[in-house]
């Protein structure tokens, strides 16, 4: 029987939270095609309105090992720029993952910016064994971040 396996990672950015967490988060569909063309072909809402039961869907280009993933979001706090997703679609599910489950928090920072908190819980199909996808896993999510962060300091009227 396959164990449930988890990571963290965290991320700081000058950034206040909440607009990281609006742009990183909420409305990474429609910035990931824009600011990762290389990683993201397209994005799009295939389900709901961005509240919680919604379904996004992300389109990957030949770099990634999966064409597409696609997540429902558990549970969501805009005030306290907090998320949960649920992968059900792509992503690595019945090929190598059971379930596998992201918890975002963006935290506010004294000096204005904030930290970005990852924990992401796992649960390998039998037989499947991790080498270095937790790595590519936290790599990937601190591009994520740095891009939305490079796009917030260009762009300052954003997300605001």
């Amino acid at each position: 029987m396959a164990s449930t396996n988890s990571w963290t990672h965290e991320i700081e950015s000058s950034v206040a939270a909440p607009r990281l967490f609006r742009a990183g988060v909420m409305d990474w569909h429609t910035l990931a095609p824009k600011l990762a063309p290389h990683i993201v072909a397209s994005a799009h809402p295939v389900e709901g309105e961005g509240g919680i039961g919604s379904v996004r869907q992300f389109n990957f280009t030949s770099v990634m090992p999966f064409t597409l993933m696609k997540e429902r979001l558990e549970f969501l706090d805009t005030d306290k720029c907090e998320c949960k997703s649920t992968l059900v679609e792509g992503g690595g599910i019945d090929t190598a993952i059971e379930t596998a489950t992201s918890h975002i928090k963006v935290e506010p920072a004294a000096n204005g910016g904030c930290f970005v908190k990852v924990d992401s819980t796992y649960k390998l199909l039998p037989g499947v064994e991790v080498n270095d996808e937790i790595t590519k896993a936290k790599e990937s999510v601190t591009a994520i971040f740095k891009a939305a962060d490079a796009y917030l300091i260009a762009n300052p009227d954003a997300y605001n």
